[in-house]
């Protein structure tokens, strides 16, 4: 894994200076600090700060072809690499090295623009094609791996992180106002977007070419959620088919030239991921986890049940509130991007913990709930569209007890408060949001927070429109449940999850998570299932937990499932609150950043010092408005 960095001139101008892509690696040195390497000409400048996985003495970068025609930064592991190179080495291609950089190379030459689709893998791609005067900026289907540019008069820079385009004299960190709409919305951007002005990404599936001053966005690969008509009839056969490609995408994760561990929450995914590397690993397999001093997040006893029951070597890190407030800054600097939760600082600490056991590699659960139907919200949405049949009836909404049996003791009223938040919209069930709609209404209610110049500025604006022209065409013929994991997969898993929670806490430290789950075959043949064999009444991935049968214990199939989460309020206004807070909260810095109302602030602040009852959109509301607060104050004080 890496860090890419570069430059093209869109137009004549003098030659790339080299020391330009040196600062921009520079900022980004965690990413990769074993190595670096820089290639540039009169036009295109590539950078690459290196962390040796594969091929540690040959793998260096930037890497060429035979001819020194074409030229390649690359972020990311391609997992059939071994398999691409024997077919190109039939086909005549010569090879200098052992790494999958080289494969990315001659695979170009051999296939041309279907390049792209061969690959098995998490990857951002610069690729320099001289002879066509062409650079081709590329990123994997499912966005585990960043890459963001921007476009000024006369040159294009891109990055794996937007901290590297900082180090250009011409670039203004400004986070947008309608950025922020969205964020405090869906809890991300809407990809290409990023929070800053004139900053975008390159969206997961696509790849950009840049040729003649002419840049073009490109889809490649698209996430298809129809019923494949040929997957399995029984949950027998369908689940033996999801072992069968999980196991074989552990395998393919587990190439690499350094020791691979695995990330183990105690829950139904990450535990399926370990038991599966367990069964690939000649060594001891060792597994990190994170358990918490506030017993109501903390999952250490599932943990330690998988670890003993699978006789792996385990290290655990505690978090404790003191430990989550004074990284919380840190963790807003790697994730460029304001957030609505502390989830990502535990797993900062995580792979923190990763680092100091000499790890580069580990293998994570993500995705499972995406793709697989896992979580809550998929559950909530089928309740809903069941009491929408008979919305008068005071039954059917007490299923939703099931789904959260903690309802009556947070809630302000109990079962009156359940049927009118979820009763809202209950009978709209044509909403082509109506899975989300009722979580990102709750979500923008922080919008009330923001200073009357953004407000001024995003007034009229619906993030909700811009997400609309976004849907494929096919979306409408899809059934309810196929939309939801869409609306999941493509907003709160690529732009959110393996982003703030997922790349940039393992690469802070210098660690490359690796995602089974996100194997494409893994991916097209769960969304392509059935519904009823993800979810089976409101049993959730009923066809993982069917798959991991005799291979976990049935404690860990058959628990409650505890969505991961982080403390927040205790976190910033208990004995142990960090001095930032005060400073991020003060009046007459709000005042001074302007994007939020010091006096609504201040009644927020003072409710959550009262330590009363404070409300997940308040919970919320506080952390995005402290991340805001950090992330101005790192490129802008």
């Amino acid at each position: 894994m890496c860090g890419i960095a570069g430059k093209i001139n869109l137009k004549p101008a003098e030659p790339i200076d080299p020391n330009l892509i040196h600062r921009m690696l520079d900022a980004i040195h965690h990413r990769g600090p074993d190595d670096n390497g820089v290639f540039s000409d009169e036009q295109v400048g590539l950078g690459n700060a290196r962390l040796s996985i594969i091929d540690l003495p040959g793998g260096r970068q930037p890497i060429c072809n035979e001819d020194g025609t074409i030229w390649i930064v690359f972020n990311g592991e391609i997992y059939n690499y071994l398999e691409l190179r024997s077919e190109l080495e039939t086909a005549g291609h010569i090879f200098r090295t052992h790494s999958d950089t080289e494969v990315l190379v001659h695979l170009y030459e051999e296939r041309g623009e279907d390049w792209l689709l061969q690959l098995n893998g998490q990857f951002a791609i610069a690729l320099w094609d001289q002879t066509q005067r062409t650079l081709i900026l590329a990123r994997d289907r499912m966005g585990v791996r960043p890459i963001y540019y921007t476009v000024e008069s006369g040159y294009l820079l891109f990055a794996s992180e937007v901290k590297a385009l900082f180090s250009h004299p011409d670039i203004e960190p400004e986070l947008d106002p309608v950025s922020l709409a969205q964020i405090f919305t869906f809890w991300t951007t809407l990809s290409p977007r990023s929070c800053f002005r004139n900053i975008q990404s390159v969206p997961p599936g696509h790849y950009l070419t840049i040729k003649n001053g002419d840049i073009r966005v490109n889809q490649y690969w698209r996430l298809d959620m129809a019923v494949n008509n040929e997957a399995p009839r029984s949950l027998d056969d369908a689940a033996e088919k999801l072992r069968y490609l999980l196991s074989d995408a552990v395998r393919l994760r587990l190439r690499s030239d350094v020791p691979v561990g695995a990330y183990l929450s105690g829950g139904l995914d990450s535990s399926s991921i370990t038991a599966l590397t367990n069964q690939h690993t000649e060594t001891r397999l060792k597994t990190f986890s994170i358990a918490f001093s506030d017993q109501t997040f903390d999952e250490s006893h599932y943990q330690n049940t998988i670890n003993e029951f699978l006789n792996v070597e385990s290290s655990s890190i505690r978090c404790t509130l003191k430990d989550i407030g004074a990284a919380f800054p840190q963790v807003i600097r790697h994730t460029e991007m304001p957030v609505l939760r502390t989830a990502p600082v535990p797993m900062f600490l995580l792979s923190q913990l990763v680092h100091e056991n000499g790890f580069k590699v580990v293998l994570t659960g993500e995705g499972a709930d995406e793709i697989l139907g896992g979580y809550d919200i998929f559950k909530e949405a089928k309740i809903r569209r069941f009491w929408a049949r008979q919305p008068d009836s005071n039954f059917r909404p007490l299923l939703l007890h099931r789904l959260y049996p903690y309802l009556n003791a947070r809630a302000f009223g109990g079962d009156a408060y359940l049927k009118t938040f979820f009763g809202k919209n209950l009978t709209h069930t044509d909403d082509p949001f109506y899975s989300h709609q009722l979580r990102w209404q709750n979500t923008a209610r922080c919008w009330r927070f923001f200073s009357p110049d953004i407000q001024a500025e995003i007034k009229g604006y619906d993030p909700l429109v811009d997400l609309a022209e976004t849907l494929p065409v096919e979306f409408k013929n899809w059934d309810p449940f196929a939309q939801s994991q869409y609306l999941e997969i493509t907003i709160f898993l690529s732009e959110y999850l393996l982003s703030s929670q997922g790349d940039r806490m393992g690469m802070a430290n210098s660690v490359e998570g690796r995602y089974p789950f996100l194997d494409p075959r893994v991916v097209d043949y769960s969304v392509g299932l059935p519904a009823h064999f993800k979810m089976y009444g409101l049993r959730e991935k009923a066809v993982l937990k069917k798959a991991m049968d005799n291979l976990l214990p049935p404690e860990t199939i058959n628990r409650y499932k505890q969505p991961y989460r982080a403390p927040i309020r205790s976190v910033f206004f208990g004995e142990d609150s960090p001095e930032y807070v005060d400073e991020c909260l003060a009046a007459k810095k709000l005042q001074e950043t302007g994007y939020f109302n010091p006096e609504t602030v201040a009644g927020l602040s003072t409710k959550c010092r009262r330590g009363g009852r404070v409300s997940e959109t308040e919970e919320m509301a506080l952390v995005g408005i402290l991340s805001v607060q950090l992330l101005h104050s790192m490129w802008r004080s």
